[in-house]
């Protein structure tokens, strides 16, 4: 059998080698379709490999009636509709590996560029300049690199400093002791990385929890003169900040890469001696390019002929009727991870998942990947698909177990999640009840009846006269509107929790000011 691949993006030679190779490809490269044209054409393909250029909507989608597959030579899909691709049953792959070793060396690179002032001098002396004494830089060798996290890029910018002979010291919400000790770094919290550091560089992805992680509260924590890089995404600097923090001598030094707006031509930190920048390059090599475009060939090659693909970013389809019995709990399954991943600030180690009632009997990988996805995406934000969310497990060395039983346990299905953190065990189990929907049935070993949606708040204490009653009163002054309420205890005058549902979201003043309630061993707000 023939299949047909049209590439509709400029892709290197060396990149397409190994369609080249394959047989029984027919290859067409055309960079030249406009959106119409695409559309009247898309049907005599089989495969469609792209870059950013091309957007394939989804009615591109929709009339490509023989497509089997989309690659995209790059880590992005934003220009794909991944749900009309989904729909109709098309798999999409990227390449989220090619440029890490690209991202790396440019990091790198802003940092000895960074600490040596080097752009800075070649600028002097391009201007007729012989000035030796303006540009006295700092070695990296015996100073501390802080690193926030530590993915496939943070990992490689700690291997090369350490080959600098730098101490590094580490932040991940994955990164465990153990694998810190395997790597020869030290384990921190974000606020040790941030006190410990000469130099910080961030390889975080950006999402609500990382926007502005180092802003003006963060800089007020580092060591006078920290010099900083950002090879990762913008946003996850405050930029007006870091300016202040440079004007005030608190921050010696910048080296970015990538902004909040791009192009980032007139802001006033490039104005600043102590900033270097570079439009958005981490990615920019030659090799890089390459290696995008080889990853992505390479899947659609195996795909075609009946294999496996490394890098899906999309759900492959499922039969209707095995969706029809599972697809009900997937918005239950996302919440109790993402639940969990709120009750722990610790490193997930292992995550058993039970099904319990006539659920043992469908095929729940689904909604394992769905229950991960949510575990997971506090940290890694829309990284993290129904697809890649077992991978990205296996990558952080968390253990994924299912466990199946037609026991009902009193209900007709219930889902359990267990997770076990370096400080301990924490549990949450739901349902789906017939009428009301999905709810929460169990927090570790409390029962409750909780919707699991909206603004949540979980609240551990001593089981005593009165800590409802001060809850309730704070709440009001801060005119917090209580929906509903659920107190669950294991003993008499032990440890209880509540569980409310409140009309807004509870901010991070007022769930300190519960903390300080007597009796009140914990509190944490919940979004779902």
């Amino acid at each position: 059998m023939t299949f047909n691949i049209l590439i509709s993006d400029p892709l290197s030679e060396d990149g397409i080698f190994p369609l080249r190779q394959a047989e029984g490809l027919n290859i067409v490269i055309d960079t030249t379709n406009t959106p119409e044209e695409l559309a009247n054409k898309i049907h005599e393909y089989d495969a469609l490999l792209v870059r950013s250029q091309t957007q394939v909507t989804r009615d591109i989608i929709e009339k490509g009636t023989n497509l089997k597959i989309i690659g995209r030579a790059g880590v992005g899909v934003d220009n794909i509709d991944l749900d009309a691709a989904t729909e109709r049953g098309i798999i999409v792959v990227n390449a989220p590996d090619g440029n890490t070793n690209s991202a790396a060396e440019h990091t790198m690179a802003m940092l000895m560029a960074l600490a040596r002032k080097i752009p800075q001098a070649f600028n002097s002396l391009k201007n007729g300049q012989w000035d030796r004494k303006s540009f006295i830089g700092v070695e990296l060798k015996n100073k501390t690199l802080g690193v926030v996290g530590l993915g496939r890029i943070g990992a490689e910018v700690a291997a090369r400093a350490k080959g600098q002979r730098m101490s590094i010291i580490a932040y991940d919400p994955f990164l465990t002791e153990d694998k810190a000790k395997k790597l020869g770094i030290t384990a921190g919290t974000i606020e040790e990385v941030l006190k410990a550091a000469d130099f910080i560089t961030v390889h975080t992805p950006l999402m609500k929890e990382t926007k502005h992680l180092l802003n003006k509260e963060a800089f007020e924590m580092m060591k006078d003169g920290v010099q900083i890089v950002n090879c990762a995404r913008g946003g996850i600097i405050d930029e007006d900040a870091l300016y202040n923090a440079i004007v005030a001598k608190k921050v010696a030094g910048a080296a970015l890469d990538v902004f909040e707006t791009e192009p980032f031509l007139d802001h006033k930190l490039l104005t600043l001696p102590e900033v270097i920048a570079t439009p958005h390059l981490g990615a920019s090599t030659i090799e890089a390019q390459e290696s995008v475009a080889i990853d992505v060939s390479k899947d659609v090659v195996n795909f075609l002929n009946g294999g496996s693909v490394r890098n899906p970013v999309n759900l492959p389809s499922l039969s209707k009727e095995a969706l029809a019995k599972v697809e009900p709990f997937f918005d239950l399954v996302e919440k109790l991870g993402v639940f969990l991943s709120r009750l722990t600030k610790n490193v997930v180690e292992e995550v058993n998942i039970y099904y319990s009632g006539e659920l043992a009997e469908s095929d729940v990988r689904p909604l394992t990947r769905n229950t991960m996805k949510g575990l997971l995406k506090r940290n890694l934000g829309d990284h993290v698909n129904d697809v890649n969310a077992r991978y990205l497990a296996d990558r952080f060395g968390i253990k994924v177990n299912e466990h199946k039983s037609t026991t009902s346990k009193g209900f007709s299905n219930l889902i359990t999640v267990e997770i076990t953190t370096t400080s301990g065990i924490r549990r949450v189990a739901g349902t789906l009840l017939n009428g009301l929907g999905a709810r929460i049935v169990k927090v570790d070993d409390n029962l409750v009846d909780v919707s699991p949606e909206g603004h949540l708040l979980f609240i551990k204490h001593i089981d005593q006269p009165g800590a409802i009653g001060h809850v309730g009163t704070l709440l009001a002054k801060e005119n917090i509107n209580i929906a509903t309420m659920q107190v669950g205890r294991s003993t008499v005058g032990g440890n209880a929790i509540m569980m409310l549902t409140v009309d807004n979201h509870v901010e991070e003043e007022n769930v300190n000011n519960l903390k300080k309630i007597k009796d009140i061993l914990d509190v944490i707000a919940i979004d779902l």
